[in-house]
């Protein structure tokens, strides 16, 4: 899949949020939610191991891999018959989930819940849209893309699912099938994942984990086993996706090096190819050269385009331009029929439950190969996409990769055939050697030495990188963080490496020589449990942005009465309060004046008037916003999502216009108000007790307007669900029924 550096951190991810720690960087704890989640203190470093998920975990990755290391025939083996079996039973459902997919974050990005942000509304992008389209169209260039753009299409010429081989129509549908296979069904897959993972964490202020994702579905219970489970089948969907994009990429490397340097194909090499990735990686952790290993990955893609760019001049450019517009319109015109197409039709009448072979080797595998990566590459999409709408964000992800991929696959799988249809060797040999098949067709034309130096250093670079970013995504996956742009402990990284490589290494010695059929099995299989997941995800997903359209709906029914009238009854002076706040930078002693002298108090009186009309309700004063009070109040509302009400200081940068600064240094704070679904982006600086109590009453009777809403439409569509959404859960955190 794609080959990614590391995801952005702290240090290089471009000026910070002018809101500190809020809903992207403010889950301090890693088992928070919507009620409990609080912003971390600047530098706060609360990293540490998630014991349950990394020892089980770690612990089937390691076991499984000393088994095929002690007993590769019998890996083998057994691999091979639990894939058969997956695919004969399951196949059907890989077919069903991509394509639900696709329609899902099509549908997200058209509909009005594409206008949603992900981060408080207003969040800005950190990212010119240069520079973010410049990292999802490195998100979609790795080794595997290398190897498969020109083995697949060669390999369909000679052995097409259906039709007869070695024809025109069988070149033109080759080039197809590959395009399909690293499409748009894919790239939704990492759209769900990415989306879902930054809207929970930028938006709904929840840490930036699987679990997070699944809340509105099982609600608090995620904290618990069904959380572990969860985390763990992302592990290892996760870790044998990866393992299998190294193995592909050590195969092709040690065949590279051979026609460069004459260094012999074998396991002897392999081994030493995936002691490589463990240093770098190691490297990586620990000397602080994440900076040097992302600029390899930049030089990565200038080097793929360079290549990509010889490839179209040097050959036949007008045939390759025309099959470009050839194949961008025969994907386009039967990708209805492909992503649903099983072969049901083409298989063997007397054992019709065996899935066909092609069907098998492809398709399958690419679909389980997606689900795989999908938590590796949604992290890193969401980590770079706060404050993009949900809208740019899709729409993004399934169009910038995939023009390059056309672009690639078009390009280097049309002048493979070129070649194979007048080079028969050249066509059974890459066929029956896929890591063959991309050093053969640069043989082929002018310069051949030089590029294969190119495309063996290119490949080189996007191993190293996809390696040591690798390491990485599985050490946060594994670890609690004090917030989403964190990254896990040193020692955590390079004992994730270490698993890496010895997993690539068992998968690769489990198979024949030179093989990946062991690793593409073992994908189809990891991949299974957390496609499921990923599907309960697109569903918690959707009903999260469903809910969040309901109190969207009861503030546009009631806000403007409430602003019409002011937001809460004048006090006297007033107008000198809101003018002088708009100079009035305060401290973190000021602050906490403020809270505690006119926050509070309203907040008690409101909650104590409650209480007189026989409403229960809370004022929990307890809770903490970057070491300063942050109160809330709670409304009960019987079994309907209750009211939250809570104001948190909020640092952001002071700024260079500041009239009346409380301190010297370059911050200040905001109280802002937060309700259950997060930051509503206004904070209460300069109001006054009544007017904060007006506010609360704002709030509240759009709660009861969003209450209405949300009653109506299950009566009309649907019973309630019996799952909780993300405010669904009592104070005690029982899911409501």
């Amino acid at each position: 899949m794609g080959g990614l550096s590391d995801p952005p951190d702290r240090d290089n991810a471009g000026p910070e949020p002018e809101r500190a720690g809020v809903a992207g960087t403010g889950a301090a704890d890693p088992h928070a939610t919507p009620e409990t989640a609080t912003p971390a203190r600047p530098g706060a470093d609360r990293r540490s191991v998630n014991t349950p998920v990394f020892l089980s975990a770690a612990g089937l990755v390691l076991a499984f891999a000393l088994w095929a290391l002690a007993s590769p025939s019998s890996a083998e083996t057994v691999v091979g018959g639990v894939k058969t079996f997956i695919v004969t039973w399951f196949g059907w459902w890989y077919f069903i989930l991509a394509t639900g997919i696709v329609g899902l974050v099509v549908f997200l990005g058209a509909s009005r819940y594409g206008a949603y942000r992900l981060g408080p509304e207003e969040s800005r992008p950190e990212y010119s849209l240069f520079t973010w389209t410049s990292m999802l169209f490195a998100a979609g260039i790795g080794i595997d893309l290398m190897f498969f753009s020109v083995a697949e299409p060669v390999y369909d010429y000679l052995h097409p699912p259906t039709g007869a081989a070695e024809t025109n129509e069988a070149a033109r549908a080759a080039t197809t099938w590959t395009i399909f296979h690293y499409g748009i069904s894919g790239w939704a897959m990492y759209a769900l994942m990415g989306g879902a993972l930054a809207y929970f964490a930028f938006r709904q202020n929840l840490p930036l984990t699987i679990r997070a994702a699944l809340y509105p579905i099982f609600g608090r219970r995620v904290h618990g086993r069904w959380g572990d489970a969860i985390d763990v089948a992302a592990v290892l969907g996760t870790i044998f996706g990866i393992a299998t994009s190294l193995g592909i990429g050590i195969v092709q490397l040690n065949y590279g090096l051979q026609q460069m340097f004459g260094i012999p194909q074998g396991k002897a090499v392999q081994i030493g190819l995936i002691a490589l990735s463990v240093v770098v990686a190691t490297i990586s952790a620990t000397s602080g050269v994440d900076k040097g290993i992302r600029r390899l990955s930049e030089l990565n893609v200038v080097l793929a385009i360079a290549l990509l760019v010889y490839i179209l001049l040097a050959g036949p450019s007008d045939f390759l331009l025309n099959a470009l517009v050839q194949n961008a319109g025969d994907y386009v015109s039967t990708f209805l029929d492909r992503t649903l197409d099983t072969f049901a039709w083409d298989r063997n009448p007397e054992t019709p439950n065996e899935p066909t072979t092609w069907l098998d080797a492809w398709t399958l595998f690419f679909w389980a190969w997606w689900v795989a990566w999908a938590p590796f590459v949604g992290l890193f999409l969401a980590r770079i996409s706060r404050g993009r709408t949900l809208r740019q964000f899709v729409f993004g992800v399934l169009v910038v990769p995939f023009s390059f991929i056309l672009l690639w696959i078009s390009i280097f799988g049309n002048s493979a055939l070129n070649v194979a249809r007048h080079d028969r060797e050249f066509a059974e040999t890459t066929a029956a050697r896929a890591e063959v098949g991309f050093y053969s067709l640069l043989e082929q034309y002018p310069g051949a030495p030089l590029l294969l130096g190119v495309a063996t250093l290119t490949g080189l670079l996007f191993y190293t990188t996809s390696a040591d970013s690798g390491a990485l995504v599985m050490g946060n996956f594994t670890s609690k963080l004090p917030d989403p742009m964190a990254d896990c402990a040193q020692s955590t990284r390079i004992f994730w490496a270490l698993a890496i490589g010895l997993l690539t290494l068992s998968m690769l010695f489990a198979g024949a020589e030179g093989s990946i059929t062991t690793l593409q099995n073992a994908t189809i299989i990891m991949g299974l449990p957390f496609s499921f997941v990923l599907a309960l995800i697109g569903i918690a997903l959707l009903r999260a942005v469903r809910n969040e359209s309901y109190k969207r709906d009861s503030y546009r029914t009631t806000l403007p009465k409430a602003l019409a009238a002011g937001r809460g009854p004048a006090e006297h002076g007033g107008w000198r309060r809101r003018l002088l706040a708009t100079v009035h930078y305060p401290g973190p002693a000021a602050t906490r004046r403020f809270v505690t002298n006119t926050v509070v108090p309203a907040m008690r009186e409101v909650t104590g008037e409650f209480g007189t009309m026989g409403v229960t309700a809370t004022l929990d004063e307890s809770g903490r916003s970057e070491g300063l009070p942050a109160p809330r109040l709670l409304v009960d509302q019987a079994n309907e999502p209750r009211f939250e009400y809570r104001v948190c200081p909020i640092s952001a940068p002071t700024p260079t216009y500041a009239v009346l600064a409380q301190r010297s240094g370059d911050r200040y704070f905001r109280c802002e108000v937060y309700l259950a679904e997060g930051s509503q982006g206004y904070s209460l600086n300069s109001y006054g007790r009544e007017q904060i109590i007006g506010d609360i009453l704002d709030q509240y009777e759009s709660h009861l307007g969003y209450l209405y809403l949300r009653r109506s439409a299950s009566e009309q569509h649907e019973p309630k669900p019996g799952g909780t959404d993300v405010t669904d859960s009592d104070p005690e955190g029982k899911p409501t029924t």
